[in-house]
C-alpha cells in the first residue's frame, strides 16, 4: 500500500504528519511526501529518509496584494506538478495536514479519484483546509467544536503525537537542568513557543526570585532571549529539540502558548498547564479559541496575555499547582488523547474503500 502525505509552510503543518510515520510503516504503507520546493517541510521530512517531491505552490491572502495574482499561476503549476507526481506514485490514499501547499495536491488527487483524508488542528479551519474540505472523504478534527464546520465528513480524532515524546526520562531531564544534585522541588516549565515570547519572558524574569522559592524552573526563552544568569534551580534554554521529551518528563506543570500541536502534546502527557494564548491583534485568534476549548474541557487554566502581570501570573501558577491532580485526572479521561490510532483507523478504512 502507498500513501502520500502533504502539508507544509510551518512546522505545525508537518510534525503531525511525522507523528504518523511509525504507525504507517507498521501497517505496511510505503510513505511519500509532497511539499513545497523550499518549504520548512523539506528539511523536516528529509531526515527520516522518506521520498520527498517538491511542487510549486502559492498563497492566497485575505488582503489585497499583487502576489495574489502571480501566486494563482504558481498554484496552477503546482496542480500540474501534483498530477504528474501522483500518477507516478499511484498512491492508495492521500493524507493532508494543511498549509497552502496542500491545495494543488488535494485537487490533483480528486481529479485522479484518489481518496483524501484531511486533518484540521485548530477549532476554525484555515483557508487552505476550507478550500479542500469539499473534496475530502473524511475530515479529522482535534477539537469537538470543529465538527460544526465539517458537516457529515467530520470525525473527532485529536491530534497525532510524536512517539518520541513518550520516551522521555524524568531523571535525564533533571540531570540536563542540573536539578538532580540539589534539593527536590516541583518543576515548572515555561515556554513561549519555538521563538520565545518577549511578554512572557519579561514577566517571568521579574517573577523569578519568587518562583524559585517554591519551584525549580525550566525556561525555554527563544533564541537570543536568555537574559538571566543560571542560578540554583533555574535552567534557561534558548530552545530544546532532542532534549524536549526529557524536559517534559521532568516537569510537573507547564506554562505555554496555546498552539494546537503543543496543547495536545501536553494533554497526551497529562501535564497540568496554564495557557497564555497569542493576542488576537497578532494572530487570527485560533490560540484563544484553542485555549478556551481546553479550559471548558477542564484540561487547562487560561490567562489572557493582556491580563498578565507578575502577581496575577504567580497566583495562577499557585492555583494550578493546588489543582494539578484534578487536571491530570481530567486529561487521563480524555477521548482525544490517542490521535495516531484514531487517524490510522480512518486511513485503513478509506484505503480499503470504506
Amino acid at each position: 500500500m502507498k500513501i502520500v502525505l502533504t502539508g507544509g509552510g510551518t512546522a505545525g503543518h508537518v510534525t503531525p504528519n511525522i507523528a504518523l510515520f511509525d504507525a504507517l510503516k507498521e501497517k505496511g504503507y510505503k510513505i511519500h511526501y509532497v511539499g513545497g520546493f523550499d518549504g520548512v517541510e523539506c528539511g523536516l521530512v528529509s531526515q527520516f529518509g522518506i521520498p520527498y517531491y517538491g511542487i510549486s505552490c502559492g498563497k492566497l491572502r485575505r488582503y489585497f496584494d499583487l502576489k495574489n495574482v502571480t501566486d494563482i499561476f504558481r498554484i496552477i503549476k503546482g496542480l500540474f506538478d501534483s498530477v504528474s507526481i501522483l500518477k507516478k506514485i499511484r498512491p492508495n490514499i492521500v493524507f493532508s495536514k494543511g498549509g497552502f501547499v496542500v491545495v494543488p495536491v488535494v485537487y490533483a488527487a480528486f481529479l485522479l479519484k484518489i481518496p483524501v483524508i484531511i486533518h484540521e488542528s485548530d477549532i476554525t479551519p484555515g483557508l487552505a483546509n476550507r478550500l479542500v474540505m469539499p473534496l475530502a472523504k473524511r475530515v479529522c478534527t482535534s477539537f469537538p467544536e470543529t465538527l460544526n464546520y465539517t458537516r457529515k465528513k467530520g470525525i473527532l480524532t485529536g491530534s497525532p503525537i510524536r512517539a518520541a515524546l513518550f520516551k522521555g526520562s524524568k531523571q535525564e531531564g533533571l540531570r540536563l537542568c542540573g536539578f538532580d544534585t540539589i534539593a527536590p522541588k516541583p518543576v515548572l516549565m515555561i515556554t513561549g513557543g519555538s521563538l520565545g515570547s518577549v511578554s512572557i519572558n519579561s514577566v517571568v524574569f521579574e517573577l523569578l526570585p519568587k518562583l524559585l522559592e517554591k519551584f525549580h524552573v525550566i525556561h525555554l526563552c527563544g533564541k537570543g532571549n536568555i537574559k538571566e544568569d543560571a542560578r540554583i534551580g533555574y535552567a534557561p534554554w534558548e530552545y530544546a529539540q532532542d532534549e524536549m521529551p526529557h524536559l517534559l518528563a521532568a516537569s510537573d506543570m507547564v506554562i505555554s502558548r496555546a498552539g494546537a500541536n503543543t496543547i495536545f502534546e501536553l494533554l497526551a502527557l497529562d501535564k497540568p498547564n496554564l495557557l497564555i494564548p497569542l493576542k488576537r491583534s497578532v494572530s487570527r485568534g485560533d490560540q484563544i479559541l484553542n485555549a478556551i476549548s481546553f479550559e471548558k474541557q477542564r484540561y487547562s487554566m487560561v490567562l489572557q496575555e493582556e491580563d498578565m502581570t507578575p502577581d496575577i501570573l504567580y497566583d495562577a501558577i499557585i492555583l494550578l499547582y493546588e489543582r494539578r491532580r484534578d487536571f491530570i485526572q481530567n486529561m487521563q479521561n480524555s477521548a482525544v488523547n490517542d490521535g495516531v490510532n484514531k487517524i490510522m483507523d480512518e486511513i485503513l478504512l478509506w484505503t480499503k474503500g470504506r
